[in-house]
Parts: structure tokens; C-alpha cells; sequence
């Protein structure tokens, strides 16, 4: 039970720090001044020289040959793919509309699951993923307000994120075995480095060229963020809850991000608690209750 509960605190947190990681993805990239490619290798070498650093501090893991493969093929899915097509959408797409696209995640991975892990999709699982999903639905249809903002969601953004969804679920339901088999330590800084070394070349020319005097203190404490929570913490608890959990109650953590979103706003006096709100993560969490105590899967 403990096993299972530290790996329900890290998807949560892992995913309330994707649900910041939104609104500072957002400024980031809307101010064109670094190039997607070019966030991502920033945000791939940093996080993967901390994940280096702390393993030369641990006990030595080996790898086997067979392995590497499969970790690179998670690097280019899980990583490379998933958050290059995040941020390129970004831009081209509204908070909102984000989180609603983001919402469909545990559904593709419900499926993902049932194919690559035999995992059963009972009636009591797919009850808890719908009734997640329409109280995520009546969360946010009941937050947007019209604040006269030009931003605006393009066809492009949708189906980039679309995309995203689908490249982190097959992530999370074809690579537990290999993610199981080793410290999270070792398998992320092997992630890292094969996402670094496939991104530098397409960035390299920008990131020597570019003219650094031009980022202010905001954006460099935006761009830490990204690099320190947004992917090395981030990256460091969802192997946790990976190895804990089922993938598909690690992807139901993904409800989590709306939800941050609008506690912020309500921090920072941009909305009001009412009980449309309440009733919603009402919802979300019944749902993730249900996926959790599902007999599918015994032991994850």
C-alpha cells in the first residue's frame, strides 16, 4: 500500500507541476524568441546533465545491450516527440482548449494498456475514465469567461496536441517493462542523452548564434522552470509512479493540470471558487478512485 500511495503523490505532483508548465509554455513560446527545437535541447541537456550528475553518486546500474534500443525508441516517443509537438502547438492554441485536449490522454492509454499489457478494460475502469472525463468537461465549460483575448486556437494546435496525447500514451503503455527493469536514475539519463544528442544538430546554429542579452530575468526564471520542474522533476516522479501504478491511472493524473490552472487563477484573483468547481474535481477524483480499486490488475 505504501508502494502504491508514493507513486499516486509523484503522478500528482508530476503532473500539478505539467499543469504550471502550461501557462509558462505558453509565454515562452508566444514570444518567438527561442524556437521550439531549440526550448527542447535547452531542456533536454539540462535536465539530463542533472540526471548524470546524481548518478555519478549512485551505485553503478548496467544496462543490458538489448535495452538500449528500447530506451531509445522511449526517448523519441516519450520525450523527443511529445514535447516537440507540446510546444510547437502551444503557441496556436488556448490554455483552455489545451487542457481539454490534454483530457483525452487516459483514454488512449486505457487502450494502449488493454493492447500492449493485456490489461482488461472493465466496466468499473471505464466508468471511472468517463466520469473523470465529463467532470474535467464541466470543469472547464464552466471556468471560461471572456476576457477579450486575441488568442486564438487553430486547427493545427488541436491536432498537434492530439498527437501529443497519443505519443506520452503509447509511452506510458509500450515501455513499462523497460521503464520496471531499471533505476530511475539510470533510465532517464539515457532518455536524456538520446533526446540531446538527436536535438542538437537541428539546434546547435540557433543556440550559438543567438543573441542571449535579449532574455530577460522573467523569461530565464520561465526557461528554469522548464528545465528544473517542467522535465527533470517531472521526468524523475512519473518513472515512480510508473513502476507503482497502472498506466492508465498514470495518465488519469493528467485531470490534475486544469485544475492547477484554475487554482492559480483563483490565487491571483482571476476567478472564484463556486460549486460547479467543486462537483468537478468531485468527478475527476471519483473517477480516478474507481480506475484505482479496478480488480484488473493486481499488484499495479
Amino acid at each position: 500500500m505504501k508502494e502504491k500511495t508514493l507513486g499516486h503523490i509523484a503522478c500528482f505532483v508530476a503532473y500539478a507541476i505539467f499543469g504550471i508548465n502550461i501557462i509558462v509554455c505558453k509565454d515562452l513560446t508566444s514570444s518567438r524568441l527561442i524556437s521550439p527545437v531549440a526550448l527542447f535541447c535547452l531542456r533536454s541537456m539540462g535536465a539530463g546533465a542533472l540526471f548524470w550528475l546524481i548518478s555519478c553518486f549512485l551505485p553503478k546500474e548496467k544496462v543490458e545491450r538489448k535495452d538500449y534500443g528500447k530506451i531509445l525508441s522511449a526517448s523519441m516517443l516519450g520525450f523527443f516527440l511529445t514535447q516537440m509537438t507540446f510546444l510547437v502547438a502551444i503557441p496556436d492554441i488556448t490554455p483552455m482548449d489545451c487542457s481539454i485536449v490534454s483530457s483525452l490522454s487516459p483514454i488512449y492509454t486505457m487502450f494502449i494498456a488493454a493492447y500492449a499489457l493485456k490489461e482488461p478494460i472493465t466496466l468499473r475502469k471505464a466508468g471511472g475514465v468517463a466520469i473523470s472525463f465529463f467532470g474535467i468537461l464541466y470543469l472547464i465549460m464552466n471556468s471560461v469567461t471572456n476576457t477579450g483575448s486575441t488568442v486564438q486556437t487553430s486547427l493545427e494546435g488541436i491536432l498537434l496536441m492530439v498527437a501529443n496525447g497519443l505519443c506520452f500514451s503509447l509511452y506510458l503503455g509500450l515501455f513499462k517493462p523497460v521503464i520496471s527493469k531499471y533505476s530511475v536514475i539510470t533510465f532517464m539519463k539515457w532518455i536524456f542523452l538520446y533526446a540531446s544528442v538527436f536535438s542538437l544538430p537541428m539546434a546547435a546554429h540557433e543556440l550559438l548564434t543567438f543573441d542571449y542579452s535579449l532574455l530577460s530575468g522573467s523569461y530565464l526564471s520561465e526557461l528554469a522552470f522548464l528545465i528544473v520542474c517542467s522535465t527533470f522533476i517531472t521526468y524523475f516522479l512519473i518513472p515512480l509512479g510508473q513502476k507503482r501504478i497502472r498506466p492508465t491511472l498514470v495518465s488519469m493524473y493528467s485531470y490534475v493540470q486544469p485544475i492547477i490552472a484554475i487554482l492559480i487563477s483563483i490565487w491571483v484573483g482571476m476567478d472564484t471558487l463556486n460549486w460547479q468547481k467543486v462537483l468537478a474535481a468531485g468527478m475527476v477524483f471519483g473517477g480516478v478512485v474507481l480506475v484505482n480499486y479496478s480488480r484488473s490488475a493486481k499488484g499495479n
